[in-house]
């Protein structure tokens, strides 16, 4: 079912932690981050929470749901209600069935995304919003568990980000960061048949 530019979608973005400095700023980038994902999937009215918590309540969550004992930055919650069998859509896309309303809830650490954004070169906002999109195509049902369904998720992050003026989240920031040191010459370049070609 569809719904315009993710109007009907409602999100609760709940503070659980004093790491979330700028608070308010997070809240509204996670919500419009999830809402362009909204409108771009055309995804049916439902509601969410999204959860801004530390690395230490992380742990613990991934602790006692996956038997993992380590923070991780983002995890999926799908709704109880949610029909535990997904099919794919006309253009391939997980599409998921719901006894209600509720799709489920997002719950991201501050530390981890933090730590992440500095060791990758990317500005905390972007890996936020990129992992923000990430944690809802999960509870649409998207996965990554083989190379077929990463392309298909990766694809629809890209394109979800591109709207939200946010780089490739998987291109190699290095080289981003390399191409925008470079700059154009200031005159054409001559080849060895002395003819121009583009720098």
């Amino acid at each position: 079912m569809k719904c315009p530019a993710g109007a009907a979608l409602k999100i609760d973005v709940l503070v659980d932690s004093a790491c979330w400095k700028n608070a308010r700023a997070a809240r509204a980038l996670v919500r419009r981050a999830v809402r362009q994902a909204a409108a771009a999937l055309s995804t049916r009215p439902v509601e969410l929470a999204i959860v801004l918590t530390d690395d230490a309540a992380m742990r613990r969550l991934n602790r006692y749901w996956r038997g993992i004992d380590a923070a991780t930055n983002v995890l999926s919650f799908a709704s109880r209600h949610r029909a535990k069998r997904h099919k794919l859509g006309r253009a391939g896309e997980p599409s998921s069935h719901y006894y209600d309303n509720q799709l489920g809830d997002l719950v991201l650490a501050y530390e981890t995304i933090e730590r992440e954004a500095r060791r990758d070169g990317k500005p905390f906002d972007h890996h936020l919003a990129h992992l923000a999109v990430h944690g809802f195509l999960h509870l649409l049902g998207y996965d990554h568990e083989n190379d077929a369904q990463a392309r298909r998720m990766e694809t629809a992050e890209r394109a979800i980000l591109r709207n939200l003026a946010v780089p490739d989240p998987y291109c190699d920031p290095r080289s981003i960061a390399e191409q925008s040191r470079r700059r154009p010459p200031k005159r054409p370049v001559k080849d060895r048949a002395g003819g121009v070609r583009k720098a």
